[in-house]
Order: C-alpha cells, then structure tokens, then sequence
C-alpha cells in the first residue's frame, strides 16, 4: 500500500473528530502534510541511508515544533496551534499504516 494524500487527510480529520475537535478544509491539511514532509526532507529523513534509530517520540516533538512555526509564519492558516500535536501524530500514524 503506498501513502495516498486523500487518505491521510481523511485519516487525519477522523483522529481529530475522535478527540473532539474540528476536522479542517482537506487544503488545510495537505498543507499540514506538506509541512511535515518538508521537515522530513530538510532533515534527511527521507534518504534511504536514514538513521532508523530515530527516536520517534524526539522526531515527533521537532516535526510538531516545526509545523506550528511555518503555520506561524502563513497568514493564511487557519489550523489551530493546540490540534497540530494531534494531527502530527495522526499523520505519522497513517505512515506506519502503509508501510
């Protein structure tokens, strides 16, 4: 199975209802997406020679950070800052569902 946007935008808005909050326009959430592939890529994360010895905790906690800094940085964003945590994590858990 390979990583299909549509569905990670779907799986990411179910996690968010699931916690009680709003799920968000799929454009907002690609862009979340795109954000966080960015920071995989920026940090080498995605070589085939990368470290598998991440810690996953650490590189959620960098991706998180990282995410709220660029929605800081896009006026456009309408994602709020306390449901990035929860749609990094849904995300990544989405990527472990289809390796």
């Amino acid at each position: 199975m390979e990583f299909d946007e549509l569905k990670a935008v779907e799986f990411i808005n179910t996690s968010l209802k699931q916690h009680g909050r709003s799920p968000y326009d799929e454009d907002e959430v690609l862009n979340v997406i795109d954000m966080i592939w960015d920071y995989y890529e920026e940090n080498g994360l995605l070589d085939i020679e990368a470290e598998p010895d991440e810690d996953a905790d650490d590189v959620e906690s960098e991706v998180v950070d990282y995410v709220t800094r660029m929605l800081k940085k896009d006026k456009h964003a309408v994602i709020s800052a306390e449901d990035v945590p929860l749609m990094v994590k849904a995300e990544m858990e989405y990527e472990d569902s289809v390796i």
